[in-house]
Parts: structure tokens; sequence; C-alpha cells
């Protein structure tokens, strides 16, 4: 079940707060020790135009529909 939290700094550590709903949807209390993924949200936008290529954005996609029925 993945939420975005914000990192807040507690003292010289990192902290984030877990949303009441999952809380209460996952029946956490006090003293569970619980498993955390950590995924930093990224900004795409510096992912597009990095494929080298002459062909259009509209040719790029027709390549890929290809063999679509």
């Amino acid at each position: 079940m993945p939420v975005e939290v914000k990192l807040r700094r507690w003292g010289s550590s990192l902290g984030c707060v877990i949303p009441k709903e999952v809380v209460e949807k996952q029946r956490l209390k006090e003293d569970d020790v619980v498993l955390v993924a950590f995924v930093k949200k990224g900004d795409l936008s510096d992912l597009f135009g990095t494929l080298k290529t002459d062909m259009t954005g509209q040719q790029v996609k027709d390549m890929a529909r290809k063999g679509w029925k």
C-alpha cells in the first residue's frame, strides 16, 4: 500500500508520520515493527528527451503500437 509522506527533521534524524487512514487500515499500534520500502519520488522531466532519434514522438508511438489489434 504505497503512501506519499513528507520527511521531517527530528533532531539529527529524519522521520515521517504515517497517516491515520493507514494506521487504521493496517491496524498499527505503538511498538509495532513495520517494514518500510524507500522510493524517492522523482522528477520525470529529466527523462524526457533522452531518446536520441530522428523520429518524431508520433512516429515512436506508432512504432510501439505496431502489431496491436
